[in-house]
């Protein structure tokens, strides 16, 4: 899903893709055979991941990719996989890629970034059919593994938006991702010399952070003093708050993301707040976080240390969450 509503999700999973859906470590498999999926096709080279406790099965590497939000593309850059993107849907906010990645998205045909009052994406099965896609990445209410498979079309689903991981969220989510895409799209060894790119620039920031004692809370605030929800030990957050050296008040919460209470916020005086949003600009969500009742009396208020982040470079865990992590550290740096 391309824009998603983080806290409107509690009454449905499908709400808050990127918020509340439980993260799942991805099973990689890969097989040679002909697919049960779509019998019509012409037999060749094939791969099969298990994915959202599915075994999905794939041309390697697909030649006809639909993307249905933006979690998938930065893999895709890296992997070299993006000109495979024949089609997409949903909406592509600039700030998380480089130029010449906005531009390689900015040919690929859009169908639609239609969403309705809650945020989810509007799109039909038929519109995704007439396509004639080998694989789609990513999901919506009514286009998934569950319409799409019946149909011949395999369905991957980003791993971070698949139910019943056990356990705090870590690292290893992201480089799990970028292994799923390599594996997919036939470009393993890329994979693994972009994971440990990646995990050497973690590295970094964890070096740069040694002696950091600051302690953060990761908010969702909805705009105009609504609801607030923060990010426990199950979240993305937590592994990047840590990683620059920061204790998350919430850490001891055995959830991804829930409904807090202000005062609790408040009595737990955070020396930081990060504050993540999708709708509005950064000084908005800094303005509603600073202006909620007794928050001018928190370290983090009173020290000016209120940083604005977009969603997705937090959540969920794909390579962006590496990007945000050396946000953090750049902010922290500046305000000391």
């Amino acid at each position: 899903m391309s824009v998603f509503s983080p806290f409107s999700s509690l009454i449905s999973r499908r709400h808050t893709r990127p918020v509340l859906a439980a993260l799942s470590i991805v099973g990689l498999v890969t097989v040679a055979g002909c697919s049960s999926l779509a019998s019509d096709k012409e037999e060749g080279p094939q791969t099969t991941v298990s994915n959202c406790r599915h075994e999905v099965t794939v041309d390697s590497p697909p030649q006809r990719v639909m993307t249905m939000g933006a979690e998938s593309i930065t893999t895709l850059a890296h992997l070299g996989q993006l000109d495979r993107v024949v089609s997409r849907a949903g909406v592509y906010p600039s700030e998380y890629f480089d130029a010449q990645t906005m531009e390689q998205i900015n040919q690929i045909p859009a169908l639609t970034d239609r969403v309705n009052a809650t945020g989810h994406l509007q799109i039909s099965v038929e519109e995704v059919l007439a396509q004639n896609p080998d694989l789609v990445l990513g999901a919506t209410e009514t286009v998934n593994y569950q319409t799409l498979h019946p149909r011949g079309v395999p369905v991957i689903d980003e791993p971070a938006y698949c139910d019943g991981i056990d356990g705090p969220t870590t690292w290893d989510n992201v480089w799990d991702q970028v292994n799923l895409y390599g594996t997919v799209f036939a470009a393993q060894d890329r994979a693994k010399e972009y994971v440990e790119e990646l995990k050497t620039r973690v590295e970094q920031v964890k070096k740069q952070a040694e002696g950091q004692v600051k302690s953060v809370a990761v908010v969702y605030p909805e705009l105009g003093g609504g609801v607030l929800y923060a990010y426990g030990s199950r979240s993305m957050s937590n592994p990047m708050v840590e990683a620059a050296g920061l204790s998350n008040v919430f850490d001891s919460t055995d959830d991804r993301v829930f409904e807090v209470n202000p005062e609790e916020v408040v009595s737990r005086n955070p020396d930081v707040i990060i504050a993540l949003y999708t709708s509005g600009s950064a000084d908005d969500v800094v303005r509603d976080v600073t202006e909620r009742s007794g928050f001018g009396d928190v370290a983090a208020v009173k020290g000016g240390r209120v940083m604005p982040m977009l969603l997705n470079f937090a959540e969920p865990a794909t390579p962006l969450s590496v990007d945000g992590v050396e946000k953090i550290d750049a902010y922290l740096r500046d305000h000391r």
